[in-house]
């Protein structure tokens, strides 16, 4: 079993490569989604004020790897070769990770500068955005507080997002189709990178 985790600072590119694995046939698990399940289960808003409490709360309580000991079950359960992971944010996490599926987990890091991330969450409109680029600058510095740095620097393969879409969905379909190539059969719904550019 391998598995594909991307890491990298918000709006990133992390969301729009794991469409891009979704669209080639590949399951994924989005780690946000285990934070965002655990804030309206308290009955909160979906702010990214809110977002943050909850995550850094519940890694206080259970440990920095506690999202990541969440999604192992999510990640089993596809019954799939090959798994996609959208949201690593901490080196425990990819020590977890590592220490479960071991020489199986590979760590795609994605880059990107803070000025071209700050367009694309203005472009986004998710509930949990910032609506300023001083509030990405401190939601950079929370995740950075999580070990989103070394988590960065333990990555296998880095993938720059600097330049046009295209460019991107060329790099990371690449990168995914190297891996899938040491499975033993390709996900039935694969699809071409024109077909991906199209939606």
């Amino acid at each position: 079993m391998k598995i594909i985790a991307f890491v990298g600072m918000p709006a990133s590119g992390k969301s729009e490569a794991s469409r891009i694995a979704a669209e080639m046939g590949i399951p994924v698990i989005i780690m946000g989604d285990v934070i965002r399940k655990e804030v309206l289960k308290r009955g909160l808003e979906p702010n990214d004020s809110n977002t943050g409490m909850v995550a850094t709360d519940l890694r206080k309580c259970e440990g920095m790897d506690a999202v990541a000991r969440r999604c192992i079950s999510q990640i089993r359960e596809t019954g799939s070769e090959l798994v996609v992971v959208d949201g690593v944010r901490g080196i425990a996490e990819v020590e977890c990770f590592r220490k479960e599926f071991g020489k199986g987990f590979i760590l795609i890091s994605i880059y990107a500068p803070i000025e071209v991330r700050f367009s694309r969450v203005q472009k986004r409109g998710r509930s949990d955005d910032m609506n300023s680029i001083e509030g990405l600058r401190q939601r950079d510095e929370r995740e950075l507080s999580w070990g989103m740095g070394e988590a960065i620097n333990a990555s296998n393969v880095e993938i720059e997002n600097n330049f046009t879409l295209e460019t991107f969905i060329k790099d990371v379909t690449e990168v995914l189709r190297n891996y899938l190539g040491s499975c033993s059969a390709m996900p039935k719904n694969h699809n071409s990178t024109e077909n991906l550019l199209e939606q």
